[in-house]
């Protein structure tokens, strides 16, 4: 059966056809709209913190994954909509009983140094994923692919060559699964499964990405690097679609406060910057075509530790009902956020394709008879005036997520008598004293890899790589394997959301939208794709 075949724009392709890369600035008429461009098509937006990488490979977050997606490109890629269009790789088919596919790739892809992209290249890049060697904080999604011997590379007890991935030919691609997997296909989206240049690797190490040694293939190159403060990237000649590219350059700009951005957003440094928390009302008043809210396929929560490090209150599943159970979704939402967020009492966010969200007992009850309940399980769990609960709430650096980590504790603190401590840490050293289980109760956000339930549920499986709680429960891990073939999924997600539910290890909060200005000259941004995969290449600026 095939899923997909290549892609045809016959008209898009007919005028492109007819010009050079520099025709559209020339011209400065978008091709198809007949729309006035401006002359200069840099596109420039604010980042709240530095990214930690820019291999492919490596990246765990999802500013360093919006970058990665210009300077590479995989096997398919997602329209404005969110559906799959052809990447590299120009179709693809499924045989076998859905455990065979087999991926055509283009002839006239090329890396930015003027080598083809080969079937090779992902090969590799796939091995390096799940060797242990590479240390990547993403080789679990390897074996959540259901890439065939993808556990036993990971747990080392085969070797990476064993992987189910194989290069027929240089344009040819073959993955063989360990089971069916409907969602496959949508998968390859992650900036995990993209291509990287091995020897450029082999060159270069650890050292690779850096501006003067990066060879990609995407539709930008990185020009600059200047960690903790900015990137650029700019148009990759040797791109296989560069005639159809309109921006030129890409610049982000890391700013940690989120007011300070919004004041150079509002003195023309920025096209594009994050909302301030509490502002959405006063600014789409201001801005009516520039503020911009829109649903997002990431939720926003609470994750307890644990492990055996974490402390032995949140042992107690009263302890951690009782914290969720106070906590008063409708204020953060409606009074600290203000931008349409969404109260969540599940896990997986309604905007999930396919997902029904099911019924959870906590989420049916009035806020007073929560609160209620929750001063009697922790009244239960042996917490009160003469013995206060005491912890540390640790999240990243932002100006929001203090506001949401300040009216929480106050809510613990008047309604419980808990004493949370804040603390708050930048981006890398917060990521590694999460996944080293040095917290005790952190903040935790997840967006969907790919558009299906188990992006966000299989993350409390006992294997995942990011279940930084180190939560374990065996019938969640079956079920959520079971999910892979069953053929109404559907039934063992709404299972798993009432255990998440029963036994709390995580309390979630919202599920995101996108908020944010974008200044009304940038056109085309994906306000429709809900996982917000947005590509610059897409994008264009009209003259004002």
């Amino acid at each position: 059966m095939k899923f997909t075949t290549m892609l045809k724009m016959a008209s898009a392709t007919a005028i492109v056809a007819a010009m050079t890369s520099g025709a559209y600035a020339d011209s400065h008429v978008h091709p198809e709209t007949g729309e006035k461009l401006a002359a200069d098509q840099t596109f420039t937006y604010r980042l709240l913190d530095g990214l930690p990488s820019l291999d492919p490979q490596l990246i765990e977050d999802v500013s360093g994954s919006e970058v990665a997606r210009d300077l590479f490109e995989g096997l398919v890629n997602q329209d404005d909509k969110g559906n799959l269009v052809p990447g590299v790789a120009e179709s693809w088919e499924a045989s076998d009983g859905n455990t065979v596919y087999t991926f055509k790739l283009r002839d006239n892809a090329k890396w930015s140094n003027g080598d083809p992209v080969t079937a090779g290249d992902f090969v590799y890049a796939w091995r390096r994923l799940a060797n242990p060697e590479t240390a990547s904080e993403y080789a679990w999604y390897m074996d959540l692919m259901s890439v065939e011997n993808a556990g036993a590379v990971l747990a080392g007890e085969k070797d990476p060559s064993e992987l189910g991935v194989e290069a027929v030919d240089d344009h040819t691609l073959r993955v063989k699964l360990a089971q069916p997997l409907p969602y496959f296909a949508d998968m390859l989206v992650h900036t995990s499964t993209f291509p990287t240049h091995q020897a450029t690797i082999e060159e270069h190490g650890d050292e690779w990405t850096r501006p003067e040694n990066i060879v990609s293939n995407g539709a930008y190159v990185l020009t600059e690097w200047v960690l903790n403060e900015r990137t650029v990237r700019e148009r990759n000649e040797m791109y296989w679609n560069n005639e159809d590219t309109i921006l030129d350059k890409v610049v982000t700009l890391v700013i940690n406060d989120e007011n300070v951005a919004l004041t150079r957003y509002r003195a023309g440094e920025l096209d594009r910057t994050e909302i301030p928390s509490g502002q959405y009302p006063s600014l789409k008043e201001e801005f009516p075509e520039e503020a911009l809210v829109f649903p997002r396929l990431c939720n926003y929560y609470y994750t307890f530790n644990l492990s055996d490090k974490g402390p032995e209150a949140f042992e107690d599943v009263r302890v951690r009902k009782a914290l969720s159970y106070a906590v008063d979704r409708k204020v953060i939402t409606d009074q600290v956020l203000q931008a349409g967020q969404f109260q969540a009492y599940t896990f997986t966010p309604a905007a999930t394709a396919g997902f029904e969200v099911p019924d959870v007992d906590f989420a049916g009850m009035t806020q007073a008879d929560r609160d209620a309940k929750a001063k009697e399980l922790l009244a239960e769990a042996g917490y009160g005036p003469d013995n206060p609960l005491q912890f540390d709430l640790l999240y990243n650096t932002s100006e929001g997520h203090k506001k949401i980590a300040v009216a929480v504790s106050q809510m613990w603190k008047q309604k419980l008598g808990v004493e949370a401590t804040l603390s708050n840490m930048e981006w890398q050293t917060f990521l590694e004293t999460r996944g080293n289980q040095d917290f005790e109760l952190a903040r935790g956000a997840w967006c969907g890899d790919y558009n299906e339930a188990s992006t966000f549920l299989d993350l409390l499986t006992t294997p995942s790589g990011y279940n930084d709680g180190k939560y374990s429960n065996e019938e969640v891990d079956q079920l959520m394997t079971d999910a892979k073939t069953a053929a109404n999924p559907q039934e063992n997600y709404t299972r798993v959301e009432q255990i998440l539910a029963e036994e709390m290890p995580v309390i979630p909060v919202y599920h995101y939208t996108r908020n944010m200005m974008l200044k009304a000259n940038v056109e085309n941004w994906p306000v429709e794709n809900v996982q917000q995969n947005w590509y610059s290449r897409n994008l264009y600026k009209v003259a004002e």
